[in-house]
């Protein structure tokens, strides 16, 4: 029976997990989208595979080799652009394309067979207990993380001079917020994977975009709108027996377009 299937164990964690990372990537995904960082994350999630080799090869866990790469990533990404080597595109396509070649070098030199598509496009299917305790911890370090400085990276995002003017220290702000997108992106692309991560982290918060009055509503509308891909992706992937990950991206996607269709229509009959 269907119904039995939907109340396994394993599909009861996938929800799980499928609602702490929308919440996660629901409300960082409003700054993705206000300060155009969106290939940012993009190249951060390329970057998570040398995170992963490395995690192999020195016999930390995959997730702890994600987080140091990440993190690594972020700092010598803020560290260039201080100095203004180059444009900051410029710099994060050198860094994630580098980060990725050496992540597929590594792995083939560790000849460790490792399962390539779950590793780009996740398997939520498959997430454990202690998969859940982590993201229920990196969920709860994100959001009050942004909690606490929710006004000033608020005020930040609408303009820099002006936060510097009201006594915003700028790049302790630029830090926390790369430091929460790397925390968010290293946990979730274990379980939805290294491709569609962006996807996560820009279509739920472009969808509640337009219906928004204020960053708080739209982030809370990133949130649930991310939650029902979440549950529609899990539920049409079972039913049609096709990849969890990419269905979920899928339904995101039907969303927005729902969205980009009633939008205008609805700033017609105000």
């Amino acid at each position: 029976m269907f119904v039995d299937l939907l109340t396994s164990d394993f599909v009861l964690r996938a929800l799980m997990a499928g609602f702490l990372i929308a919440v996660m990537c629901g409300v960082m995904g409003c700054f993705v989208v206000w300060r155009r960082m969106a290939y940012f994350g993009d190249s951060l999630s390329h970057s998570a595979l040398l995170g992963i080799a490395i995690g192999l090869a020195t016999g930390l866990t995959q997730m702890g080799g994600i987080i140091l790469i990440c993190l690594l990533f972020s700092g010598l990404l803020l560290w260039l652009s201080h100095r203004d080597v180059l444009t900051t595109d410029s710099l994060l396509g050198i860094l994630a394309h580098g980060a990725l070649s050496f992540g597929m070098v590594l792995l083939s030199l560790l000849n460790i067979r490792v399962d390539l598509h779950a590793l780009l496009f996740g398997d939520i299917l498959m997430v454990l207990p202690h998969d859940l305790g982590m993201l229920a911890a990196g969920a709860g370090l994100v959001l009050g993380v942004l909690w606490r400085f929710w006004a000033p990276l608020i005020l930040m995002t609408i303009n820099d001079q002006l936060a510097k003017a009201e006594g915003v220290p700028i790049l302790l702000m630029q830090i926390i917020l790369l430091f929460v997108m790397t925390v968010t992106v290293a946990l979730s692309v274990q379980v939805v994977g290294i491709l569609l991560i962006t996807s996560f982290l820009i279509i739920p918060a472009a969808t509640a975009r337009p219906f928004a009055r204020s960053p708080e509503i739209m982030a809370a509308l990133a949130v649930v709108i991310a939650l029902c891909a979440v549950v529609a992706g899990i539920i049409a992937s079972l039913l049609a027996d096709t990849p969890t990950g990419p269905t979920i991206v899928a339904s995101l996607a039907c969303l927005f377009a729902i969205s980009a269709v009633t939008s205008p229509l609805l700033s017609r009959g105000r």
